[in-house]
């Protein structure tokens, strides 16, 4: 795996990457996220795929440029990215804002994208859940103790939470421009059209995966979101949260080889 810099715009982006075999996979994490939160899936998908996983703009290294986060901005930086990188086809897996911004990807029907697999996506929900208020407090005030029990709410039951995910969101959201980014987001999203019509647009395969056990986006969305889609297969993930590429990797990447190599 290689940590790679790419001018999209006139902003430095960084990413991950993994895998020379074609055909192309590229990761998007979610709110509050990092490249890093996929490296314990990439080892399960690596050499079936060519793996591109980028700090979102305004996220981890990424530059924070003084913009409004919308859910537009994050789907052109998409775009703005693949064109960079010179990516001509690829498939795309997006968790919690990063599936959101999948499905908007998605909808506008590029034939860049061949499939789309979200988990736990945002889009739906638009209130707050007690898991996503101790989330925003954690990137609010990033210290160990509120990371810690934020993490811990977000996965599965007597799931561990790893000292080095912590620490990486702490030093994250203790960088300038995060905390802004962040609620900038939050705000972005909150006030965003309904997704529901966008999601009838979708055309391409879809798969959507979802904890049993989330508590930052209970399960009780899915079915609204599965039911908006075209043909999107629905797989619920037993015993998971919010973030089954950490919980699960390996039970999540047979889903996803499954899915993708039909």
């Amino acid at each position: 795996m290689e940590e790679k810099f790419v001018t999209v715009g006139k902003y430095k982006i960084r990413y991950l990457e993994v895998g020379q075999t074609d055909p192309n996979l590229i990761l998007l994490h979610g709110l509050g996220g990092y490249a890093e939160r996929w490296l314990a899936l990439m080892p399960f998908l690596n050499k079936k795929y060519h793996i591109f996983a980028p700090d979102l703009i305004g996220y981890g290294q990424s530059d924070k440029p003084s913009v409004d986060y919308t859910p537009e901005l994050f789907v052109k930086f998409v775009f703005d990215f693949m064109d960079a990188l010179g990516i001509k086809k690829t498939s795309m897996i997006g968790t919690s804002l990063g599936g959101q911004i999948v499905a908007e990807c998605a909808a506008l029907q590029n034939p860049i994208i061949e499939k789309i697999i979200m988990i736990s996506p945002a889009g739906i929900m638009k209130k707050s859940t007690p898991a996503l208020d101790a989330y925003t407090m954690a990137a609010l005030y990033p210290t160990q103790e509120s990371a810690k029990t934020a993490y811990h709410m977000m996965v599965g039951p007597n799931k561990p939470v790893s000292d080095t995910s912590i620490e990486r969101f702490v030093n994250n959201m203790s960088r300038p421009n995060a905390k802004m980014v962040f609620l900038s987001t939050l705000l972005g999203l909150k006030n965003a059209p309904d997704i529901t019509e966008k999601l009838g647009k979708i055309k391409i395969p879809t798969l959507l995966i979802w904890g049993k056990e989330d508590k930052l986006i209970p399960f009780e969305y899915s079915e609204k979101f599965a039911s908006s889609i075209n043909n999107c297969i629905l797989v619920p993930m037993e015993g998971c949260g919010h973030s089954a590429y950490v919980e699960e990797p390996e039970r999540l990447s047979k889903i996803i080889i499954d899915f993708l190599s039909k």
